[in-house]
């Protein structure tokens, strides 16, 4: 059994929600709803346009408790109901600490890592630090766990999570996960959580994955990949982007940019369904066609030795 660390729960609450139920005339959202989308006039990004600027908008707004402009709301105590249903364990749940958990992960990449004492992970596009918490009580005080986020606000928070808990064996980097801030062949794990899907450029995001792994390493990676295509109007829709629809990957796409990259043994161990918020979409709209076209996949691979 993998030597589990102590980490103190942390007791305080999240941030409360700055509006009520009627939030903009409609149903209040949440931080897991910028995986649900209730579109009204759908803004689209210019074709010149780097969407990870609006990726760092709006989901920093979520890491500074939400606002009360339509479609994020602030964020809610950890769901122990969705954890449940993207694969954590109830000995995952209760080590969660309060905060970390802001409902925007598709799966529980963690589940496949296969973390040993004494490793060092890298977790890409960290946020709040659910999954970079969880893995430093897999690999123990004598490994070490190093959270990457682009977004300054999720740095902060996740660095208030870790001060909360005391995480020692743990530390969160500002970076984008195109050009890590890490150095080469340097760490054991990398997982992600429905973030490299917010990519435009995840060839670029898998070489430098490869890069910082030691020969041998290994990548797990929860995200959203397309069984379909979407039209070239829903791939250009803001709230689908940031939603992690629009800028998915075909499946075997996904997989086939890891191997050009340099990855071995590229492969899904598991695929659910995602239907996180598709009732809060309008029945027979596009964004709930573009929904239905994703499914949530598990991905291992390995950087050769």
């Amino acid at each position: 059994m993998p030597e589990k660390s102590a980490l103190p729960m942390a007791t305080e609450p999240t941030a409360a929600p700055c509006c009520g139920d009627d939030c903009c005339g409609g149903t209040k959202t949440t931080a897991a709803s910028l995986k649900t989308v209730e579109v009204k006039s759908p803004e689209t990004l210019a074709p010149t346009a780097d969407p990870r600027a609006v990726v760092r908008e709006k989901y920093g707004a979520v890491a500074q408790g939400g606002n009360c402009g339509c479609g994020c709301c602030g964020a809610e105590a950890d769901d122990a109901a969705a954890l449940s249903a993207l694969g954590y364990t109830e000995e995952q749940r209760a080590a969660i600490p309060v905060g970390a958990d802001l409902g925007l992960g598709c799966g529980n990449p963690l589940a496949h890592a296969d973390l040993r004492p004494g490793e060092t992970v890298l977790d890409l596009g960290s946020g709040g630090g659910i999954d970079c918490f969880l893995a430093a009580r897999e690999v123990g005080a004598s490994g070490h766990v190093i959270g990457v986020d682009m977004t300054p606000a999720m740095v902060e928070r996740a660095r208030s999570n870790k001060a909360k808990v005391n995480a020692t064996n743990v530390e969160f980097r500002l970076g984008e996960i195109e050009h890590l801030p890490v150095a080469d062949a340097s760490v054991d794990a990398i997982i992600s959580n429905c973030v490299v899907n917010l990519s435009p450029d995840k060839p670029q995001v898998f070489r430098e994955s490869l890069r910082v792994l030691k020969p041998g390493g290994r990548l797990v990676v929860s995200d959203l990949v397309l069984t379909r295509p979407l039209s070239d109007e829903l791939r250009r829709n803001v709230d689908l982007y940031v939603g992690c629809v629009a800028g998915a990957s075909r499946k075997e796409e996904y997989l086939q940019l890891m191997r050009d990259a340099g990855f071995r043994e590229a492969r899904i161990v598991e695929e659910r369904g995602y239907a996180v918020g598709m009732e809060n979409l309008p029945e027979g709209g596009p964004e709930r066609e573009a929904f239905s076209a994703v499914v949530s996949v598990k991905v291992r691979a390995v950087r050769p030795r």
